[in-house]
C-alpha cells in the first residue's frame, strides 16, 4: 500500500494476521538501491509472532522523491510510521544503512523500543576506508578505481551509471558469487541517485553513533557475515561492546547478509533472541 507519511509516499506492507501482535519495523539498507524485499525476506518469517512492517523508505525503491535525505528524516519516517500501526512500543531493525538509521531511532527515542536487531552494520563512517581496502583487494572483480570512488563518495552521474556501477559491485557482497543471481538483482532493482548521492556525500560525513551508544537501553542482537567486504566484522563487534545489553551473532558462512546466506540459523537466532527479550 502507498501511504502519504511526512508528505512523501512510502510504499509499505504490513505482515502477519494478529491485529495484538507486537509490532516490529525492519528498515532496509542501501539507500537509493534497497527495497522492503530485504527485510521482508530478513524478517517477514517472524510475521507468526509480530506485526511485521516493511516498507521502501524516502528516495528508495517504489517511494516517492521528496527530500531530505537525512538520517534525522528517515528516523522521523520511522516513527510516523509506528504511530500510523499504532503501536506504543516495538521491536526495531535494520541492515547495513538500515542500521544507521535504528541506531539513531534508538538514541532518538529509547522510550518506544522493546528491541533493537542490527545486520552488518557500523557506528560510524570509518568502514569506508576498510570497504575501499576490501574492494581493492578482491579477486572478485577487477574494480574499476574511478566507479569505485564515486560510489563511495556518492559522486554517481545518473541512474544508469548507478545500475553499471551497482553491477560491478555486487559480486563482492554474497558468501558465494553467482553471477546470474547479481544480473537478477541488477535488473529488479529501482535506482534513485539521488538518494545514494546524499546518504554517501553528505551524511556519512558527519555519521558517528559511538559516543552514543552506551545510552541505549534495550537489548540488542547485533549479527554480521564473518566476509562481509563494506560493513566488517570489527565494525559489529565494537557496536556490540558499546551497547550496553547486547550479544554479537557471526555467521561464519555470510557475507554482507546473513538473511541470505545461512537462512535457516539466522531465522533461529533471531527468532530465539526476540522470544527472549521482545515478547512481553
Amino acid at each position: 500500500m502507498i501511504l502519504t507519511i511526512n508528505g512523501n509516499p512510502l510504499d509499505v506492507e504490513l505482515l502477519g494476521d494478529d491485529p495484538d501482535a507486537p509490532l516490529l519495523i525492519a528498515h532496509h539498507g542501501a539507500p537509493g538501491l534497497g527495497s522492503k524485499s530485504e527485510p521482508r525476506m530478513a524478517f517477514g518469517p517472524l510475521s507468526d509472532l509480530f506485526r511485521v512492517l516493511v516498507f521502501d523508505a524516502r528516495g528508495s525503491g517504489k517511494s516517492g522523491d521528496t527530500g531530505p535525505f537525512t538520517h534525522e528524516q528517515w528516523v522521523a519516517d520511522v516513527d510516523a510510521l509506528r504511530e500510523w500501526a499504532g503501536a506504543e512500543t516495538f521491536v526495531m531493525a535494520g541492515g547495513s544503512y538500515g542500521g544507521f538509521i535504528a541506531m539513531e531511532y534508538a538514541i532518538a527515542h529509547p522510550e518506544r523500543l522493546r528491541a533493537l536487531v542490527l545486520r552488518d552494520t557500523s557506528a560510524d563512517h570509518e568502514h569506508n576506508d576498510l570497504a575501499i581496502a576490501n574492494a581493492r583487494s578482491s579477486d572478485r572483480v577487477d574494480i574499476d578505481e574511478d566507479m569505485l570512488m564515486r560510489m563511495m563518495e556518492g559522486r554517481i552521474r545518473d541512474n544508469q551509471d548507478f545500475k553499471d556501477s551497482w553491477r560491478e559491485l555486487l559480486p563482492l557482497y554474497g558468501f558465494t558469487f553467482d553471477p546470474a543471481v547479481v544480473e537478477e538483482r541488477v535488473n529488479s532493482t529501482d535506482y534513485h541517485y539521488a538518494t545514494h548521492n546524499a546518504a554517501f556525500s553528505q551524511n556519512l560525513n558527519h555519521y558517528d553513533v559511538k559516543p552514543m551508544l552506551p545510552s541505549v537501553s534495550c537489548p540488542a542482537l547485533v549479527t554480521v557475515g564473518r566476509t562481509d567486504w563494506i560493513t566488517p566484522v570489527s565494525c559489529s563487534e565494537r557496536i556490540a561492546e558499546l551497547i550496553p545489553d547486547s550479544q554479537l551473532a557471526i555467521f561464519e558462512e555470510s557475507g554482507h547478509s546473513p538473511p541470505s546466506d545461512e537462512p535457516e540459523l539466522f531465522q533461529q537466532t533471531v527468532r530465539d533472541f526476540l522470544k527472549t527479550h521482545a515478547l512481553y
